[in-house]
């Protein structure tokens, strides 16, 4: 028996412990050897396309369905105890406010009618050296930075005709060149959290004189209408939306929102962009049902080929889910159910 992708995605979906080449030929009693493992991993070239072909089915089931939309994040698989390389290296967590050691996944996922799917997925590595002025010490980055990222694989969504109404990303990926390329190139729209530092203008004429102002610095109509500004850089104006909000320590936010469909009002702006929390959704799955980060792999070539494995067994997860009902969190609780009645019928029989 061969190890297949097929057979990976199930045994990491199945296992509770580390995903290894040993656990996986345990659990097919030997037919799949750990030799088979190994080569499966470190042969098999899996990439964005394999995420592409897993999730295109599901796409094309609920593509026209009203509002769908496409969401750019990234998240860190923290891998503190595996070796250096250009792809497991160190990265900023901007939810932890420090650099941990992990790898940087950035995600492109589709969103309508309750089905979330990852269409496509990009490992980041950092291979370009180069001298940090503030330190002298020699430090690695990526060639490309996230918003070129960003940019390519919608560009690859626009090619494979993927049909949605809308683009949500945070700020970190709200950059001019960004909001030009869906608005004028791929004439899609967009909502997109800003920075209260983002500068723009209230008219045209002021943005023609260089007449900028912060978003912090401006004041806003009490009822909460969008106001209509003039980002710098940006070749189109965009409606612009505070929103005050309470987290859980009663501390106050705010929440800085574009958009250049003019048509909006802000309940509108605000309720679509919630559904950027889906993609935090499949960061949190991914993390706790698929074994991305239980992979003792130690190459690039491996390392990279478990974590497409892991996103494709998401995938499977969701076309469970919709099947069945429910949600991931329950899926696993019934195998884990499953597998704890199976141990403890062998713990009877093992003292019978």
């Amino acid at each position: 028996m061969d190890c297949t992708l097929d057979r990976y995605i199930d045994y990491l979906l199945a296992t509770t412990r580390s995903a290894t080449a040993t656990g996986m030929s345990e659990l097919f009693d030997g037919e799949i050897s750990h030799d088979k493992v190994t080569r499966f991993l470190s042969a098999s070239y899996l990439d964005s396309t394999t995420i592409w072909s897993r999730a295109k089915p599901l796409v094309r089931r609920y593509e026209h369905a009203a509002n769908a939309v496409l969401i750019a994040d990234d998240t860190i698989i923290e891998k503190a105890h595996t070796d250096e390389n250009a792809m497991v290296c160190w990265h900023f967590d901007h939810s932890k406010g420090r650099t941990v050691k992990g790898v940087n996944l950035l995600s492109l996922l589709f969103d309508a009618a309750g089905v979330s799917v990852p269409i496509n997925a990009h490992l980041v590595e950092k291979t370009e050296g180069y001298v940090d002025q503030k330190t002298g010490q020699t430090k690695y980055r990526s060639l490309q930075t996230k918003n070129e990222m960003t940019r390519a694989m919608l560009l690859l969504a626009h090619a494979q005709n993927i049909q949605y109404r809308y683009v949500l990303v945070d700020s970190w990926f709200s950059s001019a060149e960004t909001m030009n390329f869906i608005h004028d190139d791929l004439k899609k729209h967009y909502i997109m959290a800003v920075e209260s530092s983002r500068t723009v203008a209230l008219s045209e004429p002021d943005k023609l004189n260089g007449i900028f102002h912060r978003l912090d610095s401006l004041s806003y109509p009490e009822d909460g209408t969008p106001v209509r500004v003039y980002p710098r850089s940006v070749k189109h104006p965009v409606l612009l939306v505070r929103q005050v909000f309470t987290n859980k320590d009663d501390s106050t936010g705010i929440l800085y929102l574009v958009s250049d469909d003019i048509e909006l009002d802000a309940t509108q702006m605000t309720t679509i962009y919630k559904r950027r929390w889906k993609v935090e959704e499949y960061h949190k799955s991914l993390k706790q049902h698929t074994a991305i980060a239980k992979s003792p792999t130690k190459t690039i070539q491996t390392q990279a080929n478990h974590l497409y494995a892991s996103i494709a067994a998401f995938i499977k997860l969701e076309t469970i889910k919709l099947k069945f009902g429910g949600n991931h969190f329950s899926i696993t609780a019934i195998l884990t159910a499953i597998a704890t009645k199976a141990a403890f019928t062998a713990l009877g029989q093992l003292f019978a």
